[in-house]
């Protein structure tokens, strides 16, 4: 069963999404025949690689907001991330172009490491003030995760896997994907939001179940209805 997550690395709701996402997967019984794949979104793509202003500053003049309101939104979306085990510090968070992240998520993803840079960056942007935009920053990751020096470097030299960062922007807007995270088991069932992890153990016993339905034989092999065994039920039992 494949899980594919779209999801941006500056969306708060996108780190407690994956927070709940993995609590439901961890209780999953097929957990080890799923395959999850992170895929690349961006809420504001017009962002500049780096943004002269606080996060509050960014939502209230980029998006027209009322800093009362964004205020409020902060301390909502920070109780809902504390109930996840995380510590959003808003006040600190380094507003920044996300792209170059997501090259280096897809680079990590080549390595086997993907989930392991998509957790650090979300956790470094929102709960550690890190500019995860910034060329000192995503250099110093990729030798934390074990990536090549010179594969890192080619980041900043290269358009590599800037192609791939695109093309799972457009599969989101064929997929009519308008916000994240956004989950997609099997290419058949979507999930929008950061649900309750009750939600998601559902979508995933229910995708399960859909991929692998169950086929009542009889004893000698046969599909049902061709041999049926004796079996009691509401008016009794066989004779």
């Amino acid at each position: 069963m494949k899980i594919e997550i779209w999801s941006d690395v500056a969306c708060p709701w996108c780190y407690i999404g994956k927070r709940r996402f993995e609590a439901a997967l961890a209780e999953f019984p097929h957990r080890d025949k799923v395959e999850v794949q992170w895929r690349s979104y961006q809420l504001d793509p017009s962002l500049p690689e780096h943004y002269d202003g606080t996060e509050l500053d960014y939502l209230s003049t980029r998006k027209g907001l009322a800093p009362e309101q964004v205020a409020q939104m902060f301390d909502h979306v920070a109780a809902q991330a504390k109930g996840e085990g995380l510590n959003y510090r808003f006040d600190a968070v380094v507003v920044t172009n996300s792209f170059t992240a997501h090259r280096l998520i897809h680079l990590a993803a080549a390595h086997g490491k993907q989930d392991a840079a998509k957790e650090r960056l979300l956790s470094d942007h929102f709960e550690h003030g890190k500019d995860i935009g910034s060329r000192e920053y995503l250099t110093s990751l990729g030798g934390e995760l074990g990536l090549d020096a010179v594969d890192v470097a080619e980041l900043f030299s290269t358009d590599k896997y800037a192609d791939d960062v695109r093309h799972d922007f457009a599969e989101a807007r064929a997929l009519g994907v308008s916000g994240v995270p956004f989950f997609v088991i099997d290419r058949k069932f979507g999930l929008s939001g950061a649900q309750p992890a009750a939600t998601f153990t559902m979508a995933l016993e229910q995708a399960w179940q859909d991929s692998h339905p169950l086929v009542m034989v009889g004893a000698d092999g046969a599909a049902a209805g061709d041999t049926e065994g004796d079996a009691c039920g509401p008016d009794g039992c066989s004779v």
